[in-house]
């Protein structure tokens, strides 16, 4: 290689050097990126990590991007958070929520594929770049390409919340909304990216983009003292994140380090979108193909590219997949913010309630270490919780009417 990485064929085990290329031309299988990893076993350790800025670029040799690139935007190196209060609400005695919600620039892990796909793209020679998105990686896309000096056009469907895409336009990028689901958006896109020369980072920059996946996995390990939980639940749409995670782990371990370990993956969908965790259930190898219909836009993606490998790493680690109903995901989000102080988007409300399951389920023990993926921010997805949260009557400036007020609610008023 003439890099420490380069495209290979996941069926047929073709290597294809570097390009902006998604699907072997011979089987027409998935590419990915493939690392020389012996080559840094020994060569990045512990210490040079930790003397490096806290973002995700602190684990560059293990990311598809040049040897000479220089990025500077601290994405990723979001908080582990110990999280006692809903701990003990689930039954567990170690939880912790990784918190993506709070990721720069735009609020989700998206940032993190965005960004490594960007340093691709540049390195590519492309100048302009764009997504089929359900919300947050339309914003990452945007974001990013802005600070880049890159012309970004992102390709929605129509009926997207307005509050998910309403950045992306003030970052400047061109918004398409499209007639159509998330799958017709994503088909055209393929389309588009044949017809332009364009970077579509979950297109034709797919299995660099899905790289950035693995920094989520990084950082757990690294933040939980170089070791690995026993069991992560990870919310799926397209099934990177979750199969990107396990690669993440496997190669900290083939470098030294950390020792290694099984990890179980559960992965979480929404009931009216789960083509993965329908097929984990019914013993399927691939999923087949759902027409979405949830509050969770962010997950409803009724053919995931990646259902195949998030299905493999969800049995082959012994995991599970569970999926729950929108008012679940509401209960879900309710949960989060009421115990941890953590406002998650829908999606972070699917792996809150599935975890509950799960646990309710047995299959995720209470004294195993536990960690929930969060992936984005609450304020993106408030008319999910349109006429379920209330606030109190208008009360007049008077300390009479206040405790009026306390009366009217059953609060009683503490006496001198």
């Amino acid at each position: 290689m003439s890099e420490t990485y380069e495209l290979h064929c996941r069926q047929c085990g073709r290597h294809l050097g570097n390009a902006p290329v998604a699907m072997c031309d011979e089987c027409i299988a998935p590419l990915e990126v493939a690392f020389d990893l012996a080559s840094l076993r020994g060569r990045l350790t512990r210490e040079k990590i930790a003397e490096r800025p806290e973002s995700l670029w602190r684990y560059r040799e293990l990311l598809p991007i040049p040897a000479d690139a220089r990025p500077d935007l601290p994405v990723g190196f979001t908080p582990l958070l110990d999280s006692p209060r809903l701990a003990g609400r689930l039954g567990l005695s170690r939880l912790q929520v990784k918190n993506d919600a709070v990721c720069l620039p735009s609020l989700s892990f998206k940032d993190r594929v965005v960004a490594v796909a960007l340093e691709r793209a540049r390195a590519f020679g492309l100048h302009v770049v764009g997504c089929a998105s359900t919300g947050n990686l339309a914003n990452a896309v945007a974001a990013q390409a802005a600070r880049a000096g890159m012309e970004a056009w992102v390709f929605v469907p129509a009926g997207i919340e307005p509050t998910k895409i309403v950045a992306s336009a003030v970052y400047g990028a061109r918004v398409v909304p499209i007639n159509g689901s998330y799958d017709q958006v994503n088909r055209l896109c393929s389309l588009v990216a044949d017809q332009f020369r364009w970077g579509l980072v979950n297109v034709n920059l797919r299995p660099y983009y899905a790289e950035g996946s693995k920094t989520v996995a990084f950082e757990i390990a690294e933040q939980l003292g170089w070791r690995l939980p026993d069991n992560v639940v990870v919310p799926m749409a397209g099934g990177a994140l979750i199969s990107r995670m396990r690669k993440g782990f496997s190669e900290l371990a083939a470098v030294g380090l950390v020792e290694p370990k099984p990890v179980k993956f559960f992965g979480a969908q929404a009931t009216g979108c789960s083509p993965i965790s329908t097929a984990v259930k019914q013993g399927l190898k691939f999923p087949e193909p759902q027409k979405p219909h949830t509050i969770c836009h962010s997950l409803a993606i009724g053919n995931p590219a990646d259902g195949h490998e998030a299905i493999d790493t969800i049995v082959s680690t012994g995991g599970w997949a569970e999926d729950i109903s929108d008012e679940e995901i509401i209960a879900g989000m309710q949960l989060l913010a009421e115990t941890e102080g953590i406002f998650t988007e829908t999606a972070g409300g699917v792996t809150v309630g599935v975890a509950q399951k799960l646990i309710a389920q047995g299959r995720i023990g209470p004294d195993e270490t536990t960690v929930l993926a969060i992936t984005g921010n609450g304020l993106k997805t408030t008319e999910a919780l349109a006429g379920r949260t209330q606030l109190l009557p208008v009360v007049e400036p008077r300390l009479a009417a206040f405790e009026a007020l306390l009366a009217g609610v059953g609060v009683p008023v503490a006496t001198r």
